[in-house]
């Protein structure tokens, strides 16, 4: 933002200085032509005055030598010439004694009794010359003519010279301009560069660097101070919260626990007909005891703090593939693994393990009997570069496209769901994977099922490896992307 300030300032700096200096240089340079030019007649005339009355008493042999010397004292060329245009004498012998001028456009006008000034560059050789010819006479016939020549280079020389003069003072302008711009722009950013200091440490959990309220212009620092106030009290607020759902949750669990002990211990003296209504109170016991676990479990992970590092996803997969295997097997539900080995992932110390065991609780308590969970990794080309993909797919009922879009939602479950979720699961799953940098979502399987994708930032080196031994199964994912390794398929031991 500085450097956009200052070059606003510059720019518009720069627009004055074309439009005092750019007409101030032509003015200057056409007055000075007009001066030079007005001066070289007034000259001209006088000098026929002069001529005109040595001819008058017969004395044309001073014309030579004093043409000569006022071509020396003024800079200039003298041409004189007599009433028929006939050149007398010439102060820089470019033009013969003798030689009848009287056919140029100047001396032609100079005899009718009228003067003649203009540029040319054609009366003497590689020259541009300003001429001025006027008449010698003061009746009504012209006795001679003078053309008095003076070459623009001293004032060419005068006018460049005012060019680069201006030149520099609008250089100088722009350099002074630039240093009170630069030293206002700070003034003005700092603030500002404070304040998205203070926003980034806010967005991430914590503002530890509060933006000072002194510094700046007087707008910026009342939204300075406006800011920290809001800043302060969000996180009083945020804390406040954090620590409510952490000491609530915490100090619910042995009450829960009491509860339940004492519900179980009713059931020997109780009627049979109770029974059921004693099993469903233990029930919701157990799932209130579930939820309160897991309103723990995402207090403390939005109170600590999330550093990701380096995990092996393919040691993570078949270690949570072996212990659910046996859950799964009293089910008579089969687990496989497919896909390529595709090595190391970023994610929080962990985070993989809790968010397998979470799929993977859900995929089973919606699977049929007789129907398998797949766990497939992928590798797949996206915009910021190669990802790695952790599928877990199901052979359930499935869900509707509104139930998916809301199924990270806390506390939320499904209008038709038959079993005991407490709705944090997946909450904590989304969680979890963007903590480290990932992502989860759910998309349906053709023919039905629930295909649960976690993607997930690749670790140092992602690289083909070698794949699985495979035995075929129920269902396997295919790989695309960045890896190019074929697909594997293992079915884990039940």
């Amino acid at each position: 933002m500085t450097r956009r300030l200052l070059l606003s300032y510059l720019s518009l700096m720069a627009l004055v200085l074309l439009a005092l200096e750019v007409p101030f240089g032509f003015v200057y340079a056409r007055n000075e032509l007009n001066r030079f030019s007005h001066t070289a007649e007034l000259g001209a005339v006088t000098l026929a005055s002069v001529c005109e009355e040595k001819l008058e008493h017969g004395r044309a042999s001073d014309l030579p030598e004093f043409a000569r010397d006022y071509a020396r004292r003024t800079g200039s060329g003298v041409v004189i010439t007599d009433r028929g245009g006939t050149v007398l004498t010439d102060s820089a012998d470019a033009t013969a004694v003798g030689t009848d001028l009287s056919s140029q456009p100047d001396i032609a006008t100079a005899l009718r009794d009228r003067p003649a000034t203009g540029i040319r560059d054609d009366l003497v050789p590689g020259v541009k010359v300003l001429f001025a010819t006027v008449p010698g006479g003061s009746g009504d016939t012209v006795p001679c003519v003078v053309r008095t020549l003076y070459p623009l280079t001293p004032i060419a020389a005068k006018v460049h010279a005012t060019w680069v003069a201006l030149g520099v003072v609008g250089l100088g302008v722009l350099a002074v301009v630039a240093l009170i711009g630069f030293a206002l722009a700070r003034w003005i950013t700092r603030p500002l560069r404070a304040l998205e200091r203070a926003t980034t440490q806010l967005a991430d959990g914590r503002l530890t660097d509060p933006p000072d309220t002194d510094r700046g212009p007087p707008e910026l620092r009342r939204v300075t101070a406006t800011f920290t106030r809001t800043a302060t009290r969000l996180q009083h607020l945020l804390h406040a919260q954090q620590a409510f759902a952490s000491e609530a949750s915490h100090q619910l669990k042995t009450p829960l626990t009491s509860l339940r002990l004492r519900l179980e211990n009713f059931e020997p003296h109780l009627a049979a007909c109770a029974q059921d209504s004693l099993g469903d109170a233990i029930d919701e016991v157990a799932r209130l005891s579930r939820m309160v676990q897991g309103l723990l479990a995402l207090a403390r992970l939005e109170n600590s703090a999330i550093t990701p590092e380096v995990v092996d996803l393919d040691a993570v997969v078949a270690d949570r593939a072996a212990i659910w295997t046996a859950f799964a097997g009293d089910q008579r539900v089969g687990i496989a693994v497919t896909g390529p080995e595709v090595g190391q992932v970023w994610a929080v110390a962990g985070a993989l393990e809790q968010i397998l065991d979470n799929l993977l609780s859900n995929a089973l308590s919606v699977s049929p009997p007789g129907t398998t969970i797949t766990l497939a990794t992928t590798t797949a080309t996206a915009d910021d570069g190669c990802t790695v993909e952790l599928h877990v797919i199901d052979q359930g009922p499935g869900m509707t496209e509104t139930d998916r879009q809301r199924a990270f939602d806390r506390f939320w479950r499904a209008a038709d769901a038959h079993h005991d979720g407490t709705g944090l699961g997946l909450s904590m799953v989304q969680r979890l994977t963007r903590a480290g940098g990932g992502d989860v979502a759910l998309n349906a399987v053709p023919g039905g099922g629930l295909d649960a994708v976690v993607r997930l930032r690749p670790g140092p080196a992602v690289r083909p490896r070698r794949p699985r031994t495979a035995v075929p199964s129920a269902q396997s994912a295919g790989t695309a992307g960045c890896s190019g390794s074929e697909t594997s398929t293992r079915v884990a031991d039940r």
